[in-house]
């Protein structure tokens, strides 16, 4: 094998090591929501994330500097993003997967890249493409396969979650990268104090309303490897391979995530999934590559590109 597929294949397969991560999460959420409240569980993840994150940003001076130089506007922002993408997406993740099945919840978040480009349309000024609204189309088409006819009852509160979930973080999305588009900060700066400013609330919140969470050795393994693990190293070495992917590799990749969850929650949450479910997953997947490839086309292979914001992470 030449090397320079060698070296191709290397930040292909730590992709689909991260994204194989992050299906995980969906399983372990679903498993210490059996003992953690749901809000301070999601406040535990990001805060002790947070904490792991700074420490990289203080070993380097040059990031030190620039949150010391961070202007009232740049605070501002940042903590609007942290508000919206931490604080109300992934407490309305949480909740919503105490009271709905995990690939379900996967699939209505899944819908995030359509609404992205939606909202993008009125916000950012940027307009979808005939493929885009066919894939938009798709996915709903799949969605319809997926959940009609309807053979369990649903939850209300965790249908009202997962749509707060959806638009919070399709609006965090037009957010980060109205943030990241500036290119005036660091990557990480940007991570670390949205992350932060959103998880303390969350967290905050979570003690408020449910109390001081008593967890046990395994209760606080889970949240430990999901904040060390699969956020803090699995959001270090996805920004690693975006130097080697290109867009197309990397939204590829990210949307195999739907299936890996669907096959998760079949094996270890006993989530089963019928020929009419497994078809409308498959078509709100194409689906949803057809709403991110034109965009990906446009973007540049050699510039450092942020991750997709997925509020599954």
């Amino acid at each position: 094998m030449p090397s320079s597929r060698r070296s191709h294949l290397i930040p292909i397969s730590q992709a689909l090591l991260v994204t194989f991560l992050w299906s995980t999460s969906w399983v372990l959420i679903k498993i210490g929501l059996r003992e953690i409240p749901a809000i301070s569980f999601a406040g535990l993840r990001y805060t002790l994330a947070t904490l792991v994150l700074a420490s990289v940003l203080v070993a380097r001076p040059e990031l030190r500097a620039e949150v010391r130089h961070l202007a009232r506007a740049d605070w501002l922002r940042l903590s609007l993003l942290g508000i919206v993408f931490y604080t109300l997406t992934q407490g309305a993740q949480f909740v919503a997967l105490a009271f709905l099945p995990a690939v379900m919840l996967s699939l209505v978040l899944s819908f995030s890249p359509a609404a992205v480009g939606l909202l993008g349309v009125s916000f950012l000024g940027e307009r979808l493409s005939r493929p885009q609204w066919g894939g938009v189309a798709l996915f709903l088409v799949g969605v319809l396969f997926y959940f009609l006819p309807l053979s369990v009852p649903l939850s209300t509160l965790g249908l009202i979650a997962a749509g707060v979930g959806l638009l919070a973080n399709s609006c965090g999305s037009i957010l980060g990268r109205s943030v990241n588009r500036r290119a005036d900060l660091h990557p990480l700066v940007v991570t670390v104090v949205s992350m932060g400013v959103g998880s303390l609330i969350l967290l905050a919140t979570g003690l408020t309303l449910e109390g001081m969470p008593r967890l046990d050795a395994s209760g606080w393994a889970i949240v430990a490897w999901l904040a060390v693990v699969n956020t803090a190293l699995a959001f270090t070495l996805w920004n690693h391979t975006l130097r080697r992917l290109t867009a197309i590799e990397s939204s590829l990749i990210n949307n195999t995530m739907l299936v890996q969850i669907a096959i998760l929650a079949w094996i270890f949450l006993g989530e089963p999934i019928g020929g009419r479910e497994a078809f409308g997953l498959l078509v709100a997947l194409v689906g949803t590559i057809l709403v991110q490839l034109p965009a990906a086309r446009s973007a540049s292979p050699e510039a450092p590109r942020s991750p997709p914001r997925r509020p599954d992470r």
